[in-house]
């Protein structure tokens, strides 16, 4: 058997929409106050696709970002998977209309579905057509328009969305370094706690769904909170021991941006402080797959990460699905 790369990360961007909608602008639209919103949330602001802008867009900005930042040109690219849950269209996929836009002539391209795992999902996906020598470099992608699907006459949930993506690049790198190990799972049990009910196979637009806001998401904040909870703390875990790493040798957490007492709980239990956990929940709300590397791209940035760093992602979603992966930078 052939000796299996080590992959890791070696480009980074991304790319929020210039609107921002404060808590004090939902007060204007929804009853609701920004000292219950922050109290619960941690959410501040949010950021909002403009009326033009799709996916698509907001994926293309974040990956001109990272291929420039890893100094690759689109044409050198062999795989493109985008994480989201608010594609373009139905189909083609929004990777195969991201391959256009940049150029990107000879990558293979996909979308991936698992909400707000979805970007670990895909690292995990990419890492291995890498690892094996199938192809060299891929673009992965999370990135989501929530504010599609967000029902702003809904107070429990309209405060939670916003848009955004984050990309990364990922090829070969130095052994040692790169990702450690991956932790993917699933509970469909859990399907109907998250969901956007209408548009599909199951049921198809029509005059009655519209009506009935079927169109928007859907989500049992109570039941969708204790699962997060519980599976970040398991799938941390279970992440770190095939990791062959204790709690002790992380350097920098970074959870999905959903909720501040989520990942609050989530450091409790690792016993981080603060200075290593990135949040930037009060900034950009949850944007579903695009959470994760909105937090990982801008900790890169700020120069939070040093070579040789153990970083620890953990993402749980609708599906109900969660994902975790640790990466020596």
């Amino acid at each position: 058997m052939t000796n299996l790369r080590s992959v890791g990360i070696v480009g980074t961007g991304m790319y929020v929409p210039e609107k921002i909608l404060t808590n004090a602008d939902l007060e204007k639209i929804v009853d609701t106050n920004d000292e219950w919103i922050v109290s619960r949330t941690g959410i501040r602001e949010r950021h909002i696709a403009a009326p033009e802008q799709a996916t698509s867009d907001l994926a293309y900005e974040a990956a001109v970002r990272a291929l420039k930042s890893a100094g690759l040109e689109a044409h050198e690219l062999d795989l493109i998977i985008i994480a989201t849950v608010t594609p373009d269209t139905a189909f083609p996929s929004t990777a195969c209309i991201l391959q256009e836009k940049l150029g990107a002539k000879k990558a293979a391209a996909f979308d991936l579905s698992a909400a707000c795992s979805g970007f670990v999902y895909s690292l995990a996906t990419a890492t291995n057509f890498i690892k094996t020598g199938m192809y060299n470099n891929a673009l992965v992608i999370g990135a989501d328009t929530l504010s599609r699907i967000t029902d702003y006459t809904d107070r429990n949930t309209c405060v939670l969305f916003g848009d955004g993506a984050g990309a990364v690049i990922l090829g070969e790198v130095p052994e040692g370094r790169g990702f450690q190990s991956f932790d993917l799972g699933a509970e469909g049990s859990g399907a109907d706690l998250l969901k956007l009910e209408a548009g599909g196979s199951r049921l198809p637009a029509s005059a009655d769904t519209v009506e009935n806001g079927k169109h928007f998401m859907y989500m049992n904040g109570r039941e969708v909170f204790k699962f997060a909870v519980r599976v970040m703390g398991t799938a941390t875990d279970d992440v770190l021991r095939k990791a062959g790493i204790t709690k002790e040798d992380v350097d920098l957490f970074v959870p999905h941006q959903a909720n501040i007492r989520i990942i609050q709980s989530a450091m409790n239990r690792l016993d981080l402080p603060e200075e290593k956990c990135v949040i930037n929940v009060d900034r950009y709300a949850n944007t579903s797959a695009a959470s994760i590397p909105l937090a990982l791209v801008e900790a890169a940035e700020q120069g939070r990460m040093k070579e040789g760093d153990t970083v620890l992602l953990v993402g749980f979603g609708g599906g109900l699905t969660w994902g975790a992966s640790v990466l020596v930078w």
